[in-house]
């Protein structure tokens, strides 16, 4: 990891420390929070139906082509590209995301964007089955009226604790 990325996670905690008492519940925010959860049921149905035709398309069109995607067991993709490769081979018809209710919080990002973080869980299409458990961070850039992610980190992967 070099030592921009370094800072890069270093700053996102930063900031996310420094706002998380008051961005999740200031009335000036609910906008972008309405906005963020609606991009992250979006993306994230195209996800969950990514084997089906023009879906993994849809999914990888909510990524800038320079992405960063940092899963802590799966290790760094550097490209849009990349990561749409690993989606289509370890997860179209294998398992879908749900968020885990209400765990979403946003926090604005100035002339930029927005933080989101939360947690999700991952369940298997053959079972139904929802066996693991993760958090997430998501830097969203906002650009002429467009939304997209140019930064995720999938972390905390473990077991779900459900019956």
């Amino acid at each position: 990891m070099t030592f921009t990325n370094i800072a890069l996670v270093a700053v996102l905690a930063a900031t996310i420390t420094f706002f998380s008492a008051n961005a999740e519940t200031a009335p000036e925010h609910e906008s972008l929070y309405n906005t963020v959860a609606a991009l992250d049921t979006a993306v994230f149905d195209a996800f969950n139906h990514c084997s089906e035709s023009g879906q993994l398309e849809k999914h990888a069109s909510y990524f800038a082509a320079d992405v960063e995607f940092y899963h802590d067991n799966g290790g760094v993709t550097w490209t849009r590209e990349d990561m749409i490769s690993g989606t289509r081979k370890n997860v179209c018809g294998k398992f879908s995301r749900e968020l885990v209710a209400g765990s979403l919080k946003v926090y604005p990002i100035k002339s930029f964007g927005a933080i989101a973080q939360g947690s999700h869980r991952f369940c298997q299409f053959s079972s139904g089955v929802c066996e693991g458990l993760a958090d997430f961070t998501m830097i969203w850039r906002e650009q002429n009226g467009k939304w997209q992610l140019t930064r995720v980190l999938s972390y905390g992967h473990r077991p779900a604790n459900e019956p």
